[in-house]
């Protein structure tokens, strides 16, 4: 017969098989050596990374949008608010009276230009701005105006040297009494009690007054120019060196040197009042003219 047609179980193949466990043992035992001897040195390989050639997109997660609830505000009674602005204003200047009705009102403001306030007595005041502008236009020029004299007439009157003291001088002349000029020293002293700054003060605040009398008299210029000119007409007085010698060829005295004479009549007015008073007012008119400059020219 065939030998195709033997059963698988033959004696053959029995053999075959029982070679083969062993070899399958082995393997298995060595497999779990390599495991353990793994386990314990740590010596893992390293994890290879692979990166992706595309890059990954990172998805974040939304944020959640804030929504604004609105809150309805308290209700709160309107109450008035009053501001109050805080502002550095100049005094409003005190509107001034009208000319003719102007003595009142300076009988309120000279005493606080003087600190010699009873020598105000001094003054007249009947029609005390146009008497000012009067005696000053006229003095300027040279002339005094005694009718509109701003100043009471000295008490007492000028006399020369009396008795032999007259006579001992040569013939028909006599001497200059130099104790005669006290009697202006009181005009003086009240001149020098008036601050110059304070002079100047009143005088701009007054000068409209000041020029309505001015243009009374036909004039249509500053009267501070003429002021400034009778200023300087006492600034310019010169005092003569020697003694001024007196006649008298009818009730009024005269100088007996001729040049003195022919002097305009307010420099006679200006040698009356004596060297020591005329020094003194000349010092207190050249201040006063110079702030008076000043002002006009705008300088402060």
């Amino acid at each position: 017969m065939d030998n195709l047609n033997q059963p698988l179980n033959d004696n053959t193949n029995g053999k075959g098989n029982r070679a083969t466990w062993p070899l399958i043992i082995v393997i298995i035992l060595l497999v779990v050596a390599i495991v353990v001897a793994w386990q314990f040195t740590g010596d893992k390989a390293k994890p290879v990374v692979i990166e992706p050639s595309v890059p990954i997109a990172i998805i974040e997660p939304e944020l959640t949008k804030q929504i604004d609830i609105p809150v309805p505000e308290p209700e709160v009674e309107e109450t008035e608010v009053v501001e109050t602005i805080s502002e550095v204003l100049e005094p409003e200047q005190e509107p001034l009276p009208a000319l003719d009705e102007s003595d009142d009102w300076l009988k309120i403001k000279l005493p606080e230009i003087t600190w010699r306030k009873e020598l105000l007595t001094l003054i007249i005041d009947d029609d005390m701005i146009r008497r000012f502008v009067v005696f000053t236009d006229n003095f300027s020029q040279g002339t005094v105006a005694y009718e509109h004299s701003p100043f009471v007439l000295p008490n007492i009157k000028f006399s020369p040297l009396n008795g032999d003291e007259a006579k001992a001088n040569k013939q028909n002349t006599l001497q200059w009494n130099e104790d005669s000029s006290k009697r202006f020293a009181s005009y003086i002293e009240l001149l020098r009690s008036m601050d110059s700054d304070s002079l100047v003060q009143w005088y701009l605040e007054v000068k409209p007054l000041i020029d309505e009398a001015y243009s009374e008299l036909g004039y249509d210029d500053d009267f501070t120019n003429t002021l400034q000119n009778a200023i300087t007409r006492v600034l310019d007085m010169e005092l003569p060196k020697s003694s001024m010698e007196l006649v008298q060829p009818s009730v009024m005295y005269k100088f007996a040197n001729p040049k003195l004479e022919s002097l305009p009549d307010s420099d006679k007015l200006l040698l009356r009042l004596g060297k020591e008073n005329l020094l003194v007012m000349k010092s207190i008119l050249l201040e006063l003219h110079e702030k008076l400059a000043k002002q006009k020219n705008g300088i402060n």
